[in-house]
């Protein structure tokens, strides 16, 4: 199972650095991540296979972890519409989406109020994976 953290920190150089490497000392890896600054504060979003001990170790290091839930992990090809056409599959479900990004290996995260409805969405009419295997 993969879950996304969103981390507050303080919009300053190193933040970032000090939260991936609070993880990576834990031996927690990152499977993707995005992040971004606003109004003197910054939002992190890591993605990782083990909750627990990501948790753990943000908390150790003094992070505020503002959220914590299971996200939609799936394959997608890096061609032209090809996230329109998963997106669109989304959008006509009726469900919507508060969180996108892309791992390191190439798939789309997907997240939201409801998480088993947008597995739903982007399974196929046989509730197979459409590019590969929801996550």
């Amino acid at each position: 199972m993969t879950t996304d953290f969103t981390i507050g920190l303080v919009d300053r150089p190193g933040t970032l650095a000090r939260a991936s490497d609070a993880l990576g000392r834990a031996g927690v890896n990152i499977e993707g991540a995005c992040g971004y600054a606003t109004d003197g504060h910054g939002v992190y979003h890591v993605l990782v296979r083990d909750g627990e001990r990501a948790r753990r170790a943000l908390l150790n290091a003094g992070f505020e972890i503002q959220d914590e839930r299971t996200v939609v992990v799936h394959p997608i090809q890096n061609k032209p519409g090809e996230a329109a056409g998963l997106l669109r599959r989304v959008a006509d479900a009726g469900v919507n989406l508060d969180i996108l990004y892309t791992t390191l290996d190439g798939q789309i995260v997907l997240g939201g109020d409801d998480v088993n409805a947008i597995r739903r969405a982007v399974l196929d009419e046989a509730g197979q994976a459409v590019a590969g295997e929801a996550g």
